[in-house]
């Protein structure tokens, strides 16, 4: 029997301990069914000891070292071209996956019926153990204004955050956010990688859309768990964080509503 292969990409910038702690969950959880071919960690000119030990551990790890932040997109993007799995499980640092945050979602994607299935995520919790809400509709013009003015934390049905929903059954979604973002190899060619005009923010709900326009679906699967601390090293910059969320909501209004009524 030929089991599919897993190459997950991790993009390090000063993530410190929290890196540490991801890596051993990845080597902790089940990986019956699938064979992890490589764990492929880009660090993006880290000035801490984040990467100290890694070598250590009983699993496939291979590091990037880039001697500045490249950014989110592109660092993602210089992973997957070395990266040899059938399927691309891009991992934030500051994630802890469970026994079956692995085993459950590649099964899931390897079924038949799931075939058109291009990105799937899963249940995340927060260390309280409580479901963050991780999923999305493609923004529009007005949603994207809305959340601006803070109205969609009033009447969540305003703003592209999936946040009225409980997130207690798999479905069907626009988007999965990227902090676990599990690819098909074949889904990441065809839409060309992550568009690295993303600094950082929107990466993966362009890549998303950028998939649903190539006929690809995205699912939200609650069979299987992980832990997001979040924030993760983004909460050392509060400023630059603030700066690059709105350039890469511009962005993303440029590219893709382009004056499209539908969007409005």
């Amino acid at each position: 029997m030929t089991y599919p292969s897993l190459t997950i990409i991790i993009v390090n910038w000063n993530a410190g301990l929290q890196l540490k702690r991801c890596l051993n969950s990845i080597m902790l959880a089940d990986k019956d069914g699938f064979m992890l071919s490589e764990v492929i960690v880009i660090d993006n000119g880290s000035k801490d000891d984040s990467l100290s030990g890694i070598d250590l551990l009983s699993i496939p790890v291979k590091v990037i070292l880039n001697n500045s932040n490249h950014g989110f997109a592109a660092a993602c993007n210089q992973g997957a071209k070395i990266a040899i799995g059938n399927y691309f499980l891009f991992l934030n640092p500051d994630m802890q996956l469970f026994e079956n945050s692995l085993s459950v979602p590649i099964y899931f994607m390897q079924r038949n019926e799931n075939a058109e299935v291009g990105i799937c995520g899963i249940q995340l919790i927060n260390e309280s153990g409580k479901i963050v809400r991780t999923c999305a509709r493609f923004p529009t013009s007005y949603r994207f204004f809305w959340h601006a003015l803070g109205i969609d934390r009033i009447f969540p049905g305003l703003g592209h955050i999936m946040s009225g929903w409980d997130h207690g059954a798999t479905r069907t979604v626009d988007h999965v956010m990227g902090a676990f973002y599990l690819v098909r190899g074949v889904t990441f060619d065809q839409v060309g990688g992550f568009d690295e005009r993303y600094f950082v923010y929107l990466e993966d709900l362009d890549f998303s859309l950028s998939a649903k326009q190539k006929v690809w679906l995205t699912c939200y699967l609650t069979d299987s768990k992980a832990m997001h601390v979040g924030g993760g090293t983004s909460r050392q910059i509060k400023a630059t964080r603030l700066f690059y969320s709105l350039r890469s909501r511009l962005l993303y209004c440029f590219k893709n509503f382009k004056g499209n009524s539908s969007n409005q």
